[in-house]
């Protein structure tokens, strides 16, 4: 007679697997560290603490476990033409990157991308941010959303669909819009160019978002895999601040940035502004948008106060 498997009643059920610091790190241990510290220390954004120990031990087994996915994504594919008797048109895999403000997702991003880049199985990633498919500043202030930027409402949602659409129907070529984070704005006849790679890396706010039409498609449709970051809302908030304070003694005091007006604020001041687009901008953002599109990813990686990851939420196939 077959044995009868039970499920313990008084345990939760969730479709991820909840995976300690302690036991993901172990996944590392026999892989090899491919970044030196000059290389972390150029691919860290402001105000992150992204170390060797973090990379090793956090981002490098995500990035084998993002290459394994990519390339039995690709086997698969080819398989499938195989079946239709027709020629392997298997497209990039697209991982998606979602996350608040200041949470540290465009360090990630851009730590992957070096990282998978690194495994045989894909060597050619690359990587596009939302920024590009915000309206531009003039539409922005026509609309009456400068102060919203940010806000799902704040982008060309059609163009990144567009976009995405075409990297996973094989189009040779596909170009996205170019965001000046000096300038604060799209930049006029720039763009990111990408010629299909094995991986496009899309990291942005509002990657998750389901679609604002019941029967309309959502972005994240179009991915593979997606990653949310997650953190403390406090955490957030004080990782804001301090970035604010960084930046008012680095990119904002180049005479061409949009926010050199920053530049020469007291330490009080710039304290109290960045609270101010805190509290009135981004927190609304994260609240209302960001943060419940978190139970849609693949994976969610969980950060406490010095921005380690401390646990991995992986969903189950």
């Amino acid at each position: 007679m077959d044995a009868v498997t039970t499920v313990d009643p008084t345990l939760p059920l969730s479709p991820y697997r909840e995976i300690d610091r302690a036991e993901w790190a172990r996944l590392a241990a026999d892989l090899d560290q491919p970044l030196s510290e000059t290389e972390v220390v150029e691919i860290r954004g402001i105000g992150d603490r992204l170390d060797l120990t973090e990379v090793r031990e956090v981002y490098l087994p995500l990035s084998r476990l993002l290459s394994l996915y990519a390339t039995s994504t690709k086997r698969l594919g080819a398989a499938t033409s195989d079946f239709l008797q027709e020629e392997d048109t298997t497209t990039p895999f697209v991982v998606g990157v979602a996350g608040s403000v200041a949470v540290g997702k465009s360090t990630i991003a851009r730590l992957l991308r070096e990282l998978m880049s690194r495994w045989p199985g894909t060597p050619r990633v690359e990587l596009v941010t939302t920024d590009g498919f915000l309206y531009p500043n003039a539409e922005l202030e026509r609309r009456g959303l400068m102060e919203r930027k940010g806000f799902p409402e704040s982008y060309d949602r059609r163009a990144l669909l567009s976009f995405l659409t075409e990297v996973k129907s094989g189009a040779p070529e596909v170009r996205a819009p170019f965001y000046s984070h000096m300038r604060y704005d799209i930049v006029p006849d720039a763009h990111v160019v990408v010629r299909r790679p094995d991986v496009v890396i899309v990291e942005g706010l509002n990657v998750l978002q389901p679609p604002p039409v019941p029967n309309d498609v959502a972005v994240s449709d179009l991915f593979d895999f997606s990653i949310f970051v997650d953190a403390d809302t406090a955490h957030i908030a004080s990782w804001y601040v301090d970035r604010f304070l960084a930046l008012r003694q680095g990119a904002f005091s180049n005479p061409s940035s949009y926010f050199n007006v920053f530049a020469h604020l007291t330490d009080e001041e710039a304290v109290q502004t960045a609270m101010g687009y805190w509290n009135d901008i981004n927190m609304p953002n994260l609240v209302e948008n960001v943060m419940p599109t978190k139970h849609r990813a693949s994976l969610v990686l969980n950060k406490g106060a010095d921005h380690a990851v401390e646990s991995v939420l992986l969903r189950k196939l």
